[in-house]
């Protein structure tokens, strides 16, 4: 049981014992700087059921606590809040029950408990990755890691979106202008070389728009009417029909954007446990439709479309099958679904990173599979994250105006270098050694600037505010992290000891420190429970303010005494092992030396 679980005991019974009345809650808060105190019980939540002054309810509470609590020792009351002082024994009890734990914190998952699957990337096979993609990656990643941590056995996925009109224009545009271009006779990553060809064909098409307005057609029709969007239709309807050239091609390109995408997510440090094309579940959703039909879930509408009545749940009609009988995007994710159950039938439920444009498509599709009768739809979450903006606008694919993964990995590891190179903390280090550190602070700072926000919130990124080694970016918490093991490395202690409350009196800052040690479990479970990386972030922050604190009013190695120095050192170590745990847990790696 842990402190706030005790003092709740506690507090329930003084209510009970003192007043003969029942508190379903005790609300706690951080004890504030200016008064003695480590924890502070909230009274006046409490005259709902206690009538009187909430000093005095305080102050009664206060010597119950002292005379029934060990861990105790002393408390006072300001206005209506009870600030309780704990005994050191306490917090160095915690201590020397977690400070040889590696995986402090962290949950192993349990046997019986269905696991959770976690989409997210779900490119399309027409473009590189780009910055919006990376902030997808990123946070479906760190959250599948946060529900493992939490306890939860974790599978993660993607969809792959390899059909459609958009793979098609680029099918086409390579087709016309490619000369037989391949990646390596170009030299390019297949996936910018097929996006590239993305781009020209928006090119051509705007060409065609602009010819055939000048002819006298307005502009609505000519987009309809454009020669090069008409054969790429009819390209689509040949990949339907199974046309072999057609195929083949498609084939070959997608296999182009498949090996650009495996070296980004590698240097992204992201990875995948199953992999879905929509090639192959767009047409899943079908026999589930007409299951519905059958069971009234669905009606079909007089030209042979198949529909979802939505309005008595406050949404509206939605379509889920042509009424050519071809498949739209809600039937072929209604059929993946299912499909991803059977394939593993231990999942319970799934996570969806998708943008907050898809807001209202995963309240349909989770209200539909709920209807079909699938009790697992309760479980269904839809990630919804803000998009990325940059300082210099929107992004678009088919301009050609999107900041493309792979650029932007390199270009933080460069401005690693010049900041790195500009402070001079490098001296002694080979250049092997410094590329591989550059790489690391500058993967570190886009992680860390993008996971510290809400998932909800849009960002404005901008690449030189992320790498800076003062504030809340993930430069300076690598530096303590780096720091710490240089500390470590001087220690010259048996770090295996284990000290009593008779042998280490603490300091306040020892004291700051473990209470913030103590609260990380509980982190990692609010994370996971809100899908939010953005509280291990942050977490992580105060921590490492909380120990540079520390370092700057307390000596570590020189410490009045042997037993003070064994005690600031383990400290320190295991600060620097759940430093390096949360950052995990964010995908970003911490250097030993900085």
């Amino acid at each position: 049981m842990n402190l706030q679980d005790t003092l709740t005991t506690h507090v329930k019974q003084a209510i009970k014992s003192i007043y003969s009345a029942e508190l379903e809650s005790v609300e706690f808060q951080a004890t504030r700087k200016e008064f003695a105190g480590d924890i502070t019980v909230v009274v006046f939540p409490m005259l709902r059921v206690v009538k009187g002054n909430p000093v005095q309810i305080g102050e009664q509470i206060g010597h119950y606590l002292v005379e029934h609590v060990s861990e105790v020792k002393a408390f006072n009351v300001v206005k209506g809040f009870l600030n309780i002082e704990i005994n050191d024994s306490y917090y160095l009890h915690f201590f020397n029950a977690i400070k040889d734990q590696q995986d402090f914190g962290f949950v192993a998952p349990k046997a019986s408990e269905k696991a959770v699957m976690v989409e997210y990337s779900s490119p399309n096979t027409n473009k590189p990755l780009h910055l919006g993609h990376i902030r997808n990656n990123l946070l479906g990643y760190s959250v599948a890691e946060i529900l493992k941590a939490s306890g939860r056995k974790v599978y993660k996925t993607q969809i792959i979106n390899d059909r459609g009109i958009h793979i098609c224009k680029s099918m086409l545009a390579w087709k016309r202008f490619g000369n037989e271009e391949t990646p390596k006779s170009s030299g390019l990553k297949g996936d910018k070389l097929v996006g590239n060809y993305y781009v020209k064909f928006d090119q051509e098409y705007k060409k065609e728009i602009q010819q055939l307005v000048s002819n006298g057609q307005t502009e609505e029709d000519a987009k309809k009417s454009a020669p090069i969007l008409l054969e790429a239709q009819q390209m689509l309807l040949n990949w339907e029909a199974g046309d072999d050239e057609v195929v083949s091609l498609w084939k070959e390109m997608n296999s182009w954007v498949y090996e650009g995408f495996d070296e980004t997510y590698k240097n992204l440090g992201v990875d995948f446990d199953k992999l879905y094309y929509e090639s192959e579940t767009y047409l899943l959703g079908k026999e589930f439709v007409t299951e519905g039909l059958k069971t009234g879930v669905f009606f079909k509408k007089d030209d042979g479309s198949v529909w979802c009545d939505l309005t008595e749940d406050g949404l509206d009609e939605k379509i889920v099958l042509r009424s050519d009988g071809t498949a739209v995007y809600m039937t072929q994710d209604i059929g993946t679904a299912i499909q991803r159950v059977k394939d593993f039938p231990d999942v319970g439920g799934m996570v969806y990173t998708v943008g907050n444009e898809q807001e209202y498509h995963f309240q349909v599709l989770f209200l539909i599979i709920k209807k079909l009768g699938f009790d697992w739809a309760k479980n269904l979450f839809h990630l919804s994250y803000g998009m990325v903006d940059l300082p210099s606008g929107k992004m678009k694919s088919r301009e050609g105006t999107v900041v493309d993964a792979d650029d932007l990995i390199v270009e933080m590891a460069q401005t690693a270098e010049e900041i790195s190179e500009d402070l001079g903390k490098l001296d002694g280090y080979s250049d092997a050694e410094k590329k591989e550190l550059y790489k690391t602070i500058g993967l570190g700072a886009l992680k860390y600037y993008i996971l510290k926000v809400d998932p909800k919130k849009r960002i404005l990124f901008d690449p030189k505010d992320s790498i800076d080694f003062q504030g809340n970016t993930g430069p300076f918490i690598q530096y303590t992290y780096a720091r710490i093991q240089s500390i470590l490395r001087k220690a010259n202690v048996n770090s295996n000891v284990t000290l009593s409350a008779d042998e280490v009196s603490l300091h306040p800052k020892e004291k700051e420190l473990l209470k913030q040690l103590e609260i990380f479990p509980e982190v990692i479970q609010n994370a996971a429970e809100h899908h939010s990386p953005a509280l291990i972030a942050n977490y992580t922050y105060d921590l490492v303010k909380e120990f540079n604190s520390f370092y700057q009013n307390v000596s570590i190695l020189g410490a009045d005494n042997d037993t003070e120095k064994a005690f600031r050192v383990q400290l320190s170590q295991t600060v620097s092992n759940v430093i390096k745990n949360a950052f995990g847990l964010l995908g970003v790696d911490v250097p030993e030396r900085m």
